[in-house]
């Protein structure tokens, strides 16, 4: 009696890590949503049959998410083989690492109730344990995805635009608009400061609005010097985009930033979200700082 032949075929395949409460779960739930076979919190060495199994049962092409992060810690020297297989086995591989401010995780796990995996050191000192057992994954990964600032909503409609299984293999571009005084964001490929055009923070009628509203959108965008700068910037993203992809680069995140993040930030992102959204369906624009609660003393000036 003859034995059945494995069958062979190429997996798209998407590992979820980083830091707890950073958001893995998360997307993992979306990951599902969207049509992936979905593991969690499985040693490297048992990843490759896992794979195998499924794409000799779902056939070529399966799309796969495995969560690999603390809890597997004792495993994580094969995972850089692992990964290495898969790619010359031409799989599409790609890491994606979950990361979040330390006051943010502190705060989620307040909030929840949950237990740190390492919690017996404190939840502080467990965050900064976590963090040098996961520095190996964290270089090898492809995407670093700070979710800070995100909302779920805003987590998940960010992985459903660029995982979603529609056969569309183009380059991911975020454009994230923030504010200096809160930190650059880790995930920034390019970063553009726009803290020398005007301010409507200094003006009465406009402070209170954001840049998405047309009255701060045109009091920043339609002088001289601005209408000039968005013009070198878009031709600069022509002339660049189309090399990165060239080269395989499969996400681009421009960061713009001001003083707060409120004003000027947002409303050019906002527009070049807008210029970017004609040519690739696929930008998502996020505004990280755009609704902080800033106090008086530490406002934009």
């Amino acid at each position: 009696m003859k034995t059945a032949r494995r069958r062979e075929g190429r997996a798209n395949i998407v590992i979820l890590t980083g830091l707890s409460g950073a958001g893995k779960s998360t997307a993992a739930k979306v990951f599902e949503d969207i049509g992936y076979y979905c593991v969690d919190n499985v040693p490297p060495i048992l990843l490759p049959k896992i794979v195998d199994e499924v794409v000799s049962t779902r056939g070529d092409e399966t799309h796969i998410a495995m969560g690999v992060d603390v809890r597997g810690k004792d495993f994580f020297s094969g995972m850089e083989q692992v990964i290495e297989k898969w790619r010359k086995k031409k799989n599409d591989v790609k890491v994606l690492f979950f990361d979040a401010s330390d006051d943010e995780l502190v705060r989620r796990f307040s909030e929840t109730r949950r237990v740190h995996p390492v919690a017996a050191l404190g939840t502080k000192e467990a965050i900064r344990k976590e963090r040098e057992i996961l520095s190996k994954l964290r270089e090898m990964s492809d995407e670093m995805i700070d979710t800070s600032r995100l909302t779920v909503h805003e987590l998940r409609d960010s992985i459903v635009k660029r995982f979603s299984r529609d056969g569309d293999s183009r380059m991911q571009i975020s454009v994230i608009s923030f504010g200096f005084r809160y930190g650059l964001p880790q995930e920034a490929d390019m970063v553009l400061d726009v803290r020398f055009l005007p301010n409507p923070y200094f003006v009465p009628a406009l402070k209170r609005f954001t840049g998405l509203d047309a009255r701060i959108s045109d009091y920043v965008l339609k002088g001289r010097v601005a209408l000039s700068f968005m013009r070198h910037v878009k031709s600069m993203l022509q002339f660049l985009l189309p090399l990165y992809r060239k080269e395989g680069k499969a996400y681009f995140t421009i960061a713009i930033g001001c003083t707060g993040g409120k004003h000027r930030s947002v409303a050019v992102a906002a527009a070049l979200g807008n210029y970017l959204c004609k040519e690739d369906k696929g930008v998502v624009v996020t505004h990280r700082d755009a609704v902080r609660l800033s106090s008086p003393a530490r406002e934009a000036k």
